[in-house]
């Protein structure tokens, strides 16, 4: 259904819609470049959806037109249902977003912060801040200046201050940027928890791997334009087939393995244990037989799922050839 056709009160609007996020022909042009190039993206609700691609993808570009916060040169879109920006005020009621790094007053607390905030929503807003804070395992560390916080703790006072407003849906940009692993664990568990509560989450991303990790869905994204989107599995899957080797000599493993152009990626998964990338009809069986012909020992050879990553490269390599 175009959105351009909708029609009537907004609250049916929202409640007739079945996406979170719906655009159609999205475009936004800076001078020659095109930021955004025609995106057609779907965003299902009560999901984590990761919007994925290279830095320089027109990924935060996306999130701020969507946003109303620069305007679209050309297409259509909804949040929620919800036309915008005809009815911009009544979507971005329902939405909490963080737009580049979250910004806040160094010298207060993370409390006062939210106290301020909170002043700019409905009296609602204020009972909000103490659950918001214990839900983003800050409440111990709510007294503290902001100033004092490491970069994690300020990424996840951002999506408390998203959550004063309850919102149905979130959009963070980058959120997990900077996070040190245990840092990126815990954003991880908070995102599905979100949405375990019935919200949908769009979060870009560079992070591969974290998106496979952490979302239900996914588009991929190369210079402004949507190239495929669906299901995080269902994608991975249009990968070349993998393959798990184990051996007992991977230097000699790799020698043999670069005289085979259909190989197309080696990746060391352990001290002897490597993953192959296959293209152009090769099979298991023939690793096997030149492996063993040049003397490798090899003790397990087991296909295994294409990753997202393996999936993302092979996608933007097609596009580069046919540039």
């Amino acid at each position: 259904m175009n959105i351009t056709t909708l029609s009537g009160a907004p609250g049916k609007l929202a409640a007739e819609s079945r996406w979170a996020v719906e655009a159609h022909g999205l475009t936004k042009r800076f001078g020659a470049n095109k930021a955004v190039n025609g995106v057609e993206l779907l965003v299902p609700r009560g999901s984590a959806f990761g919007y994925l691609g290279p830095n320089g993808a027109g990924k935060t570009t996306l999130i701020r037109v969507l946003l109303g916060l620069t305007r679209a040169d050309a297409g259509t879109m909804s949040l929620l249902g919800y036309p915008v920006p005809r009815h911009r005020d009544a979507a971005l009621a329902r939405v909490g977003a963080i737009v580049d790094e979250p910004r806040f007053h160094s010298h207060l607390t993370g409390t006062q912060n939210l106290r301020l905030l909170a002043a700019a929503r409905e009296p609602a807003a204020r009972d909000r801040i103490g659950p918001a804070l214990e839900r983003v395992g800050l409440a111990p560390r709510a007294g503290d200046r902001v100033l004092e916080y490491s970069m994690g703790m300020r990424q996840r006072l951002g999506v408390a201050a998203c959550l004063l407003g309850d919102p149905e849906l979130l959009l963070l940009d980058e959120p997990m940027n900077g996070l040190d692993p245990a840092g990126i664990l815990e954003f991880r568990g908070l995102i599905r928890s979100l949405v375990d509560e019935g919200r949908t989450v769009l979060l870009s991303s560079h992070l591969l791997d974290e998106v496979e990790k952490t979302c239900d869905q996914v588009a991929i994204v190369d210079q402004g334009t949507v190239v495929v989107q669906g299901a995080v599995g269902e994608i991975a899957a249009q990968g070349d087939p993998t393959l798990l080797i184990e051996i007992d000599d991977t230097a000699a493993a790799r020698r043999v393995l670069g005289a085979e152009p259909r190989v197309t990626h080696v990746e060391e998964e352990g001290t002897s244990i490597l993953r192959l990338t296959l293209g152009d009809g090769l099979v298991p069986a023939e690793i096997n037989r030149a492996l063993v012909n040049a003397g490798v020992s090899v003790s397990r050879l087991e296909p295994a799922r294409a990753t997202l990553e393996e999936t993302f490269l092979t996608i933007t390599s097609r596009l580069e050839e046919h540039e």
